[in-house]
């Protein structure tokens, strides 16, 4: 495992961050308690450090189930580890309606703890909001509070609803009120590199999510996959899912020498992104963490196969 620094942070993050939403409810299918934990307890031995959870990876029943799963992981090995949650969204309030305010941030915090049984978050995240008018002007004296009470160490801005909101990302960076941001990028979205490209700056430190286009470029689905109801990709329809495949195919060239599997080589092109700090992967038990550490261990891409991704990227997908 190799490591870099998350921005100005100065933190020392490992190139594979390992997200904890499908520990949390059945949003990719469901993980039982138990596999949770020990893909954890793998994922440190194989030197990840940086563990991504929310409020909001639990259920209309219960907030955090995911939060409370790492934190029985990090019993006697949170001194280990770096922990990011969120704040802002939680379906047991107003099924996640949004709550950016000095009360809801306070009271959110002190709930993450309680379940991450630890005393602070390395990074605590803006839960994607999707709209600047969602933000309340008190919530700056709330992240403050919980900052100089050593509840927090920094503070990102988890970006969703991307051309809405990066602006928000661009204004928190340039007035010094976040250190990190956390965007979508992937062979299948390439939506935030401009934006990635502008913070450098600061520095900002950038967490990349959804690298594996929520899973397709695991390399595992095919045209006769059927998603089950409730799960996250059940939404795209057959010529979606056609659509979709199709692309991951034509990216296929990327497998080579070690990068042996389609989820090791689309890791890899993102950590070959200038300006990334660390890769998330969703992984779901010990074999598919396992297949996101190689691709820290992999040999770069060339500058040759970096562009011919994206000529082949510009040529075939962005009109579309």
């Amino acid at each position: 495992m190799n490591y870099r620094k998350l921005g100005r942070t100065g933190i020392e993050v490992s190139e594979i961050g390992l997200g904890t939403w499908a520990f949390g409810n059945n949003v990719y299918g469901g993980v039982p308690e138990s596999e949770g934990i020990n893909t954890i307890h793998a994922a440190i031995d194989q030197g990840i450090n940086l563990f991504d959870t929310a409020p909001q990876y639990g259920t209309k029943e219960q907030d955090g189930v995911a939060e409370i799963v790492l934190g029985k992981a990090l019993v006697n090995k949170r001194d280990k580890v770096i922990v990011q949650s969120k704040f802002g969204r939680n379906f047991t309030i107003e099924n996640g309606a949004p709550q950016f305010y000095k009360k809801r941030i306070i009271a959110s915090v002190e709930e993450s703890l309680t379940r991450l049984q630890t005393d602070y978050l390395d990074v605590l995240f803006f839960h994607s909001p999707f709209h600047e008018s969602e933000i309340h002007d008190d919530v700056w004296e709330g992240v403050e509070q919980v900052v100089k009470d050593g509840k927090v160490r920094f503070i990102g801005h988890s970006i969703s609803e991307f051309h809405a909101t990066e602006q928000l990302a661009r204004k928190w960076a340039a007035e010094n009120k976040i250190d990190v941001i956390q965007v979508v990028i992937s062979l299948m979205n390439r939506e935030s590199e401009q934006l990635i490209e502008d913070l450098s700056k600061y520095p900002i430190g950038i967490v990349a999510r959804e690298c594996l286009a929520n899973g397709f470029l695991a390399g595992v689905f095919d045209r006769n996959t059927k998603f089950k109801e409730g799960t996250l990709n059940a939404r795209y329809s057959q010529e979606e899912l056609n659509e979709r495949l199709d692309q991951v195919d034509a990216f296929k060239f990327l497998k080579r020498g070690s990068i042996d599997h389609m989820a090791t080589a689309a890791l890899r092109w993102v950590l070959d992104q200038k300006g990334v700090s660390t890769v998330l992967t969703g992984a779901k038990n010990i074999p598919e963490m396992m297949g996101a550490v190689a691709a820290s261990d992999a040999l770069p891409y060339t500058q040759e196969e970096l562009a011919r991704a994206k000529e082949l990227l510009k040529r075939n997908f962005e009109a579309a």
